[in-house]
This record gives structure tokens, sequence and C-alpha cells, in this order.
């Protein structure tokens, strides 16, 4: 099998508009995506003029994130196989009006299809159009979502509810994750993560190790949502 090929099968596994394209639309976005391998933490999207096109995760985990002047990061989401990114390719969509920064959350393969390849398809065919900004307006919501918290939950609740999701995510009451890793994810400090997991763990919620996190008792944690 060939490399077009085998696009053209990712492509109808992963994206729901390819049954509403044509030959000839199938091939440009066969022939204009190309799989790419990042390593874990590895910069996948530099943000300002940086328009690399639409992602598709063939295995691994990105992180999109905001930047600020200081340096610091605040998670709005990360995204894992199967999942399609398009704020990548912010510069087909003109009602994008900020930048975003996306890394390799795992060592990630990724299929990535070039943007002018999409920005024609979305000009030609309106079901890509609509696609697209049905994306768009998908990772919108994830961005509210993670604003809401950072700004009107309080801490030990945005905590209890990273600490769930990660469960659900890596199927395990283990959390492989360093605490200035979720101080990233949770869009706060280092030191507030570590005290609060302390406190968690005077309380038996929680059982912190040089590896990680094991969650002892999740309703306790629920009971803070």
């Amino acid at each position: 099998m060939d490399h077009l090929e085998e696009n053209s099968l990712l492509l109808e596994k992963y994206l729901p508009i390819w049954q509403h394209l044509n030959t000839a639309q199938k091939d440009t976005l066969a022939r204009n995506a190309v799989t790419t391998s990042y390593a874990r933490d590895s910069h996948i999207h530099f943000g300002e003029n940086d328009c690399i096109g639409m992602l598709i995760i063939k295995n691994g985990v990105m992180r999109t994130y905001l930047l600020s002047e200081t340096g610091k990061e605040v998670t709005l989401y990360r995204l894992g196989e199967g999942e399609v990114c398009i704020l990548s390719a912010s510069c087909v969509l003109q009602t994008i009006t900020f930048d975003v920064y996306i890394d390799a959350a795992e060592d990630c393969e990724i299929l990535q299809i070039n943007s002018s390849a999409v920005s024609g398809l979305m000009e030609e065919n309106i079901h890509v159009e609509a696609y697209a900004y049905k994306l768009a307006t998908e990772r919108f919501s994830d961005v509210m979502w993670a604003m809401q918290q950072i700004l009107f939950m309080s801490f030990d609740k945005r905590l209890a509810i990273f600490l769930l999701d990660e469960c659900t995510r890596a199927k395990s009451d283990t959390i492989k994750m360093t605490h200035e890793q979720i101080a990233k994810y949770t869009g706060s400090a280092r030191e507030v993560v570590s005290r609060m997991l302390k406190y968690f763990s005077t309380e038996g919620i929680v059982e912190l190790s040089r590896g990680g996190i094991r969650i002892l008792d999740k309703q306790s944690l629920k009971k803070l949502l």
C-alpha cells in the first residue's frame, strides 16, 4: 500500500465529511497530507503567523494552550487519538482572532493536512466549510470551560475535576504526572498544586509518590464538585 492509499484510508476513518467529497477532492486531501512524528514536550504549533494545517492525531496526545508575555501557560484542552485539530489552521478561519500554541503532551504521530488544501476545499465544498467551523465551535466550547474554571472555580474544585478526568482518561487510579505538569494543565503554579495535593493526602483522598498520584477516595473528590 502506497502513502496515498494509506492517507485515504486514514482520512476516511477520521473525517466524517469524507463521504461528501468527490473523487478529485478526496485525492487533493490525500496528496496534501503527510504523517509527522513529534517527541513529548516538543512544539507543534507556534501561535502567531504559524498556520500548519488541519491535524489528525493517529496516536498520542496534543496540548493546546495560551502563552502570556511573561511566559505563563494556560492549558485550554487536550486532544487524543482520532481527534482533529482545526485551530492549527486558523488562517483559513476568518473569525479566529487569537493565537494558540500546541505541544505534544506525549509522543505523537500526526497526519497533517496542508492549510491551502483545506482552504481550497472550504471554498468549493460547503460540507468542508461547515465541518471546519463545527470543529472550531467545539474547541471554543472547551476554551470557555477552561476559562470558567480558572476565573470562577476554587482551586480545590479545579484540581478535583482534573484528577477525576485523568483517571477516566488513563483508565487507572494512578496518575503518572509531576506537580509541574499538573500546574500547566490546571493553569496554576507548581507550589499551589503541591500544597493542595499535600492537603488531599493528609485527608486520605490521594497517595503521593515519586512516580505519581494514586486516587484513594474518588467520592471525596466528587463531593468537592
